[in-house]
């Protein structure tokens, strides 16, 4: 089983925090569109032995396309590609382009979850992101589209300065009250070169608080296990059977084909990634040129990885799976880099028996907002 990600690189603006690949100017989209289709096509060959049971469209602002560019994309697909007989379809959307009338169109189509990129309901906290909707947006679109979507999963950010706990709250409420099955909430960082990095740095926006970020990731976790969702990520919390088809299979390390400017696949011990340049995608492309770089990864890279994305999951490290992957050498320095994590109560050793006995490495509620930097100290470098 397999996934298909499609990067589509175009926002009506750019959010102050974001460093992710995308252009404010539509003028190469129709250019664009036609590349992805082809690059679809050259690349099949990398899956034709795999099901694609998952397609996701990411960006920038995938809800930026028209119905029929969304359509011609998924034709593409399921030309070249053996995909499921019920797939996961994705599109991230932000509110101000969630009309009544096109949920409506959206619903109609093939696509089968929403990912809103709500971020606050505030107003303020908004127009301090640079966001391209307001709140009453964010709720409009919200009713309209959890009458045609039941899989719907919204996006917002914790951390941000001067955001009181109550206000927090008062946002995860407004949240849950849409009966929303599924919350992917981060924390807000500042990237080199962002808007907001220059902010910070010119005193025009306040320095991020670690400490009321864990103030706000300790309330988060506790208000969605009230409401029933499950926190199998860090960052994501879903109903039982509404977790994110797709990015589990980027965490359980499955195969995935990335498609656009700046998208990234993995097929388990290769990495690649195109150019995060339209104009340079588009002529690449064009002349039968795939703009990627690829990478082998060693067998430390996969075990320094295979950390990274497990201790994130309520899943966890199998020591099983280090021994059987990886051997005994890379099983003892676990064992023995863990010890004073689990001293700590950050890292806990479960012992599981179904569906076979296994010893399971698993970050405690205490560890979870530190896991990144506990998996960086127990990397085989």
């Amino acid at each position: 089983m397999a996934g298909i990600y499609i990067h589509i690189p175009f926002c009506k603006q750019a959010c102050f925090y974001c460093d992710f690949h995308f252009s404010t100017s539509l003028k190469k989209k129709d250019e664009l569109m036609a590349c992805l289709v082809k690059e679809l096509e050259i690349r099949s060959v990398e899956l034709a032995n795999q099901t694609i049971e998952t397609i996701y469209f990411g960006g920038g602002t995938p809800s930026l396309l028209t119905i029929e560019e969304l359509q011609l994309l998924l034709e593409t697909v399921h030309k070249f590609y053996a995909v499921s007989e019920h797939p996961e379809i994705t599109l991230e959307a932000n509110p101000d382009d969630l009309t009544k009338d096109r949920i409506i169109e959206f619903s109609k189509s093939p696509i089968n979850r929403l990912s809103i990129g709500i971020q606050s309901f505030f107003d303020d906290d908004l127009k301090s992101m640079n966001r391209a909707h307001n709140a009453e947006e964010s709720k409009l679109c919200l009713e309209y589209a959890s009458k045609y979507f039941d899989n719907i999963t919204i996006d917002l950010i914790y951390g941000v300065p001067e955001m009181s706990l109550e206000k927090w709250n008062k946002n995860l409420d407004m949240a849950l009250r849409f009966g929303v099955n599924h919350i992917s909430s981060y924390a807000l960082t500042v990237e080199p070169k962002t808007a907001l990095d220059a902010f910070i740095k010119k005193g025009i926006y306040p320095p991020l608080d670690e400490d009321l970020a864990l103030q706000h990731f300790n309330a988060l976790v506790k208000k969605t296990e009230r409401y029933g969702l499950v926190h199998y990520e860090i960052s994501n919390f879903g109903k039982p059977h509404y977790f994110s088809k797709h990015n589990t299979s980027y965490w359980q390390g499955k195969s995935y084909l990335g498609i656009g400017p700046s998208a990234h696949s993995f097929f388990g011990d290769t990495r690649s990634w195109n150019v995060a340049n339209n104009n340079k995608y588009i002529q690449a492309i064009q002349g039968g040129i795939l703009p990627r770089t690829a990478e082998k990864l060693s067998k430390q890279d996969q075990f320094n990885e295979y950390l990274m994305t497990g201790l994130r999951t309520i899943w966890g490290v199998s020591f099983n799976k280090i021994e059987t992957n990886f051997g005994l050498d890379f099983l003892e320095h676990l064992k023995i880099v863990s010890e004073k994590f689990i001293k700590q109560e950050l890292l806990i050793l479960v012992h599981e028996q179904e569906p076979h006995p296994a010893s399971i490495l698993k970050t405690t509620t205490k560890g979870k907002f530190l896991v990144d930097g506990i998996a960086s100290e127990l990397f085989m470098i």
